[in-house]
């Protein structure tokens, strides 16, 4: 077992995620005064804009978010119009969200902002750095797979 104490500013888990949270935020600005939503109704919004049809809690698997979290970001885009929840024909108990007209037209247009962001982000790595950040994170989430 380490030994020692911890020093947070170099703490692998504290230090991702305060760097999430920065990168969040900031990317937050961009959508959040223009669409008004928030950084988990975007998560959602993102999650069936690439895979519509997914539960609630396949939402909050994937995304790494509680299920109250997605919840009420799932309450919110409905209320919002962007979110269609529709019972699921084997399981009434259960629901596939698809995005509306108007959620699939905000996903378009948040889209390409966000992937922009991304590639104004690594322009602090080179290409090889890129990659190897890509590995590094494959690996650790591998890893977190078997530590739960």
């Amino acid at each position: 077992m380490a030994r020692g104490p911890l020093t947070l500013e170099r703490f692998l888990p504290y230090r991702l995620s305060v760097i999430t949270n920065r990168i969040s935020g900031a990317l937050s600005r961009h959508y959040a005064v223009r669409f008004g939503i928030s950084i988990p109704e975007w998560r959602v919004i993102a999650n069936l804009g690439r895979y519509p049809g997914l539960s609630a809690n396949q939402v909050a698997e994937r995304s790494a978010m509680d299920k109250v979290t997605v919840s009420r970001a799932v309450a919110g885009l409905e209320r919002k119009g962007l979110l269609e929840r529709v019972r699921d024909g084997a399981d009434k108990r259960r629901s596939r969200l698809t995005l509306s007209a108007r959620g699939t037209d905000v996903y378009a247009e948040i889209a390409p902002l966000a992937l922009g962001f991304e590639r104004d982000l690594l322009t602090a790595l080179t290409p090889d750095e890129a990659q190897q950040l890509d590995r590094i994170i494959d690996k650790l989430n591998a890893k977190m797979n078997d530590l739960a």
